[in-house]
């Protein structure tokens, strides 16, 4: 919503998924919020703490909100619960609903259909948040893989 604990966090593991795969010069990574409240803040401090723990780093990430450019931008655009992702498509230009995924989507192991927000909890939710994304982003990446290297 605000950009500042689950976007910066997936963006976070992502890029750092995609730079180990050699794919930093073909994907691009961005993270936004469907609020604006927090506009050009860091990501939250607990989520930057638990994140670095686990060697990603998020300090250069600075909150936005998502910009009717974005839905023509990006191949996928990623919600992380049911309430972000009926935002997105009640904003989503006609035509460009296909776009638009939750995160849990993507994921290998886990089944929660989102990923909660940790913000009005504990250190622990900040954990769990990073245990879905990195399940999650791992299936992104194979997805990106595929896109980008169809089998023939």
């Amino acid at each position: 919503m605000g950009n500042i604990c689950r976007s910066p966090t997936a963006h976070g593991v992502f890029r750092q998924r995609v730079a180990r795969a050699g794919l930093a010069d073909q994907v691009r990574i961005d993270s936004a919020g469907t609020h604006s409240a927090r506009k050009g803040a860091p990501p939250d401090p607990r989520a930057q703490a638990q994140a670095r723990l686990r060697g990603y780093a998020l300090a250069d990430l600075r909150s936005r909100q998502i910009t009717d450019g974005d839905f023509h931008r990006f191949d996928l655009l990623l919600a992380m619960d049911h309430d972000n992702l009926a935002e997105l498509r009640r904003r989503c230009p006609p035509g460009q609903h296909y776009r638009l995924r939750r995160m849990t989507e993507f994921c290998l192991r886990s089944s929660s259909p989102v990923v909660p927000d940790p913000y009005y909890g504990n250190i622990q939710g900040f954990e769990h948040v990073l245990d879905l994304l990195e399940d999650a982003c791992n299936g992104l990446l194979a997805h990106v893989q595929q896109q980008l290297n169809p089998a023939p």
